[in-house]
């Protein structure tokens, strides 16, 4: 993996077709939101797919807690939508047979030759495509459980997240004074669609 793709650092903003064909780059899918990215070997590796079926499983909870999830991987379209099909995945898969990813960020797993895939990585990235942290998975006890991602995403968001403590000084006043930039989610509504009962 290049030098500089480690916490703290900046993950390129690649743009790549999703599992519709249809051309998305990491920052559009992102938002404002932490983001849990793989890079992923493909649709032929089991090990994929179980890193991808328990993702899958808890995809309720990544999505309830405003944060988005997308899989690149160096399969052609049609095998891609098939990885995404075979794991129940709700999130962006984006296809990169080209190796544009692996060849850009220097993860090339030389050691299987037949399919050339990346070596696995997953990466937490806050808004910005801000690296946070980073998963080596070559071997699959080094792909992040979901009890990992969680720690991770707890400080993420604790750390991007203004209204994260209600209780912070400063919070209830801008609140009552009708500032809701602090908020979440509120931040994107004019005074004039509030309830009148939010202006008392």
């Amino acid at each position: 993996m290049r030098s500089d793709i480690a916490p703290g650092g900046f993950f390129p903003d690649y743009e790549l077709p999703d599992h519709e064909n249809v051309p998305r780059k990491l920052s559009e899918i992102q938002g404002d939101d932490p983001l849990i990215l793989t890079l992923a070997r493909g649709h032929y590796c089991p090990k994929e797919h179980a890193q991808h079926l328990e993702l899958a499983a808890e995809y309720l909870k990544i999505a309830v807690a405003y944060t988005k999830i997308a899989t690149i991987s160096t399969d052609t379209h049609h095998s891609s939508q098939e990885f995404r099909a075979s794991t129940g995945a709700q999130w962006p898969f984006l296809s990169d047979p080209e190796r544009t990813v692996q060849k850009d960020l220097e993860i090339q797993e030389y050691t299987d030759p037949e399919h050339d895939p990346m070596i696995p990585h997953t990466l937490v990235l806050k808004p910005g495509l801000t690296i946070h942290s980073v998963y080596n998975g070559y071997w699959f006890w080094g792909r992040p459980s979901f009890a990992d991602l969680w720690h991770d995403l707890r400080t993420v968001t604790r750390e991007i997240r203004p209204d994260w403590d209600q209780s912070k000084p400063g919070l209830r006043e801008a609140w009552d004074a009708g500032d809701y930039s602090p908020f979440h989610g509120w931040n994107r509504r004019s005074p004039e669609s509030m309830p009148s009962s939010y202006h008392s």
